[in-house]
């Protein structure tokens, strides 16, 4: 699905009011397209397309945008003139995003020609008077460079200002924009030139880190076309911010995000499949488990979803998997895979694998090893292109460890590391732990250690008497104590261009108004406002906390780290007690120059072999699925060169040699 910013699919309730504002007719639509058209006298129009009916068309003059609910797929049209009023509700809130902006950009991006064109459009208007021909309409062509940056100067994102004056600043809590024509200069909120608010992402600043690769959107096009994808791809692809990507593609209305971690979950703006699954840890017979979904909450929020999402896929045990898998067919009564919803799982199996009890370690223990798995899955995708790092040496060894292979340069490579110096700016280097308990000893005793007094800052939930759930969840601590010279760890993206991001390192040196003032590894001085972290229920509902983005940063658990880049991080790898954990832990890495190994062993690093296995099915099932193209003969070659033959060996031997890409 290529996406076309003046093109949106949503539910549209459209109500016509009289001279008094009472309303009279009235018309509601499921599904309908909205477009943005313009007329031969480029009149610009919103057109409304039903599934199967004629399209209604709106003039866009003497308007107003209500937009506060774009987070959740609602915006509302006010027609002034018409007395008439759209309301969009389950539109997919990055489309929506985008098509509210190419709206704002167009009405607002031509106005430097308006007085060069009068006389143009005067002319045609006569003409099209006395032609009598019935008006043609024409789609919105993609926004100009020209236009983007006029309407960003009409938003007040460009700053104009002189030696005497200072710019005035935007209006940042105005709720509506009046759009008429080209009379008025409307502010634009800042929104509209942002990514949808359930992404954590980039400012407007840094367009180019929005988009996405050639391979992600093939992985978008497959989920937004309605199939069964899982996607894999190692540590630093981009798995989370393609999954954030992919829920704001998606109609809110029934669409569920869940992810095995309530860390994975809370990063994706979603809860843990075990909350939405209704059947605790799954340990129950079947028949309990059937019995537990089936209660009215949980049975609801069954029937309910259309499209279920779990991040972290590799975390969730293969049993588990089985049980929720036949929990939906029962209680959807739909006798397709998983009861008729739409799958969309992301994780990398050859990462922290899941947690199952002594007793269970001859079961089945990862999700591909179930009976499910294969009746489940439809396309399968695999994210080569690394984002978090850039040294090539660095993304081929990291290629190596995820494997399990370290060959005697790996090594040597990385045990020259421990004599790396890499604090700098009072800031200390995080040490990174197998255990979480180990981390968090290690930060009470440094903090401490310090001089001073402890400062604290609670957080602030909207529920309190859910804390618990979202310490679980969230990063940021429901308390957290600070003291001058505490080490800590930035847990937002503030200011991607200035190196403000999640897993950033600093120090504290003020405590100012109330707030703590935090100096960077790269010598940015920021005082750190309070953030909102949100989280969703099972049953939909919403949880958010406020606190202060910062946590303790003198040691950090592998666990925890999902989601964070490092760049000042020391690690022993000798604790070591899973697969893929040494892995996980050097895969935080921005760099090698950012991270320093203590006692490396190469026999700490290793890979499990039915991991290995399950990826290697993959490469010959790929070769198995792949269509050849038989283009024609040249009389010139050798005998079989050329040939169908030939083209499948050279296919088999560079698919031996290189990642998976796509099954389908």
């Amino acid at each position: 699905m290529d996406l076309n910013d003046a093109v949106l699919t949503c539910a549209v309730n459209i109500q016509w009011t009289n001279g008094v504002g009472i309303t009279g007719r009235k018309l509601a639509y499921k599904t309908a397209t909205l477009r943005l058209v313009r007329n031969e006298l480029r009149e610009m129009f919103v057109e409304v397309t039903p599934e199967k009916l004629k399209p209604l068309k709106f003039k866009l003059k003497d308007i107003m945008v209500h937009k506060k609910f774009m987070s959740e797929g609602k915006a509302t049209f006010n027609f002034k003139a018409e007395q008439c009023a759209l309301y969009l509700s389950n539109a997919p809130p990055g489309p929506l995003m985008y098509f509210l902006r190419t709206l704002f950009i167009k009405m607002n991006g031509n106005e430097g020609n308006a007085s060069q064109d009068e006389a143009a459009m005067q002319k045609k208007l006569r003409e099209h008077l006395l032609s009598g021909k019935p008006s043609s309409f024409e789609e919105i062509s993609p926004v100009t460079t020209a236009e983007m940056v006029l309407a960003r100067k009409k938003a007040g994102l460009i700053q104009r200002s002189t030696t005497t004056t200072p710019s005035p600043q935007a209006a940042k809590k105005r709720r509506f924009e009046e759009l008429k024509g080209g009379d008025v200069n409307p502010p634009a909120a800042k929104k509209l030139y942002q990514e949808s608010p359930l992404a954590a992402a980039p400012t407007a600043d840094s367009e180019d880190a929005l988009r996405l690769s050639a391979e992600q959107m093939e992985v978008l096009r497959a989920c937004t076309a309605g199939k069964n994808v899982f996607f894999t791809g190692s540590a630093g692809t981009g798995k989370s911010f393609l999954l954030r990507k992919i829920i704001s593609a998606l109609p809110p209305d029934g669409t569920v995000a869940t992810a095995s971690t309530g860390v994975a979950a809370c990063l994706i703006g979603g809860t843990t499949l075990h909350a939405f699954a209704g059947i605790g840890g799954g340990d129950a017979t079947m028949k309990r488990c059937l019995e537990l979904a089936s209660r009215p909450a949980s049975g609801q929020t069954w029937r309910k979803c259309k499209r279920l999402i779990i991040d972290e896929i590799s975390m969730v045990d293969g049993q588990f998997f089985e049980k929720i898998e036949a929990v939906a067919r029962h209680i959807r009564r739909n006798d397709r895979p998983f009861g008729g919803i739409q799958l969309i799982l992301c994780g990398d199996f050859l990462q922290l694998p899941p947690v199952v009890k002594a007793s269970e370690s001859g079961a089945q223990r990862f999700c591909f090893q179930s009976s499910a798995w294969e009746s489940c899955i439809q396309c399968v995708f695999e994210l080569k292109q690394v984002h978090r790092q850039s040294d090539p040496e660095f993304v081929k060894i990291l290629n190596h460890l995820r494997i399990g292979h370290v060959n005697e340069d790996i090594s040597t490579r990385l045990v020259s590391t421990s004599k790396q110096k890499i604090e700098g700016n009072g800031i200390l280097a995080t040490q990174l732990c197998s255990h979480t308990n180990d981390a968090n000893s290690i930060n009470e005793s440094k903090l401490e250690n310090l001089q001073g007094d402890k400062v604290l800052f609670r957080a602030e939930d909207s529920d309190g008497s859910m804390s618990k759930t979202l310490d679980q969840q969230i990063q940021a601590p429901s308390q957290l104590f600070l003291k001058i010279n505490a080490q800590v760890m930035l847990l937002k993206n503030i200011n991607i261009t200035n190196g403000l991001v999640n897993g950033a390192r600093g120090v504290v040196v003020r405590i100012e108004k109330g707030l703590p003032v935090v100096r960077f590894k790269n010598n940015q001085e920021y005082a750190c406002k309070h953030e909102k972290w949100t989280i969703k229920t099972a049953t939909g509902g919403v949880m958010t906390r406020r606190q202060v983005p910062l946590k303790l940063a003198w040691a950090f658990s592998i666990h925890k780290s999902q989601g964070l880049t490092l760049d000042c991080v020391e690690m022993s790898l000798s604790k070591v007690f899973e697969a893929g954990q040494a892995y996980v832990a050097l895969s935080r890495a921005k760099s090698l120059q950012s991270v320093r190994i203590l006692d490396f062993d190469a026999k700490q690093v290793w890979a499990n072999p039915q991991v290995l296995q399950f990826y290697k099915n993959f490469r010959r099932r790929l070769i198995d699925t792949n269509m050849i193209p038989l283009g024609p003969r040249n009389k010139d070659k050798k005998p079989g060169e050329g040939s169908a033959t030939s083209a499948l060996a050279k296919l088999k031997k560079s698919l031996m040699n290189k990642p998976l890409v796509s099954i389908s």
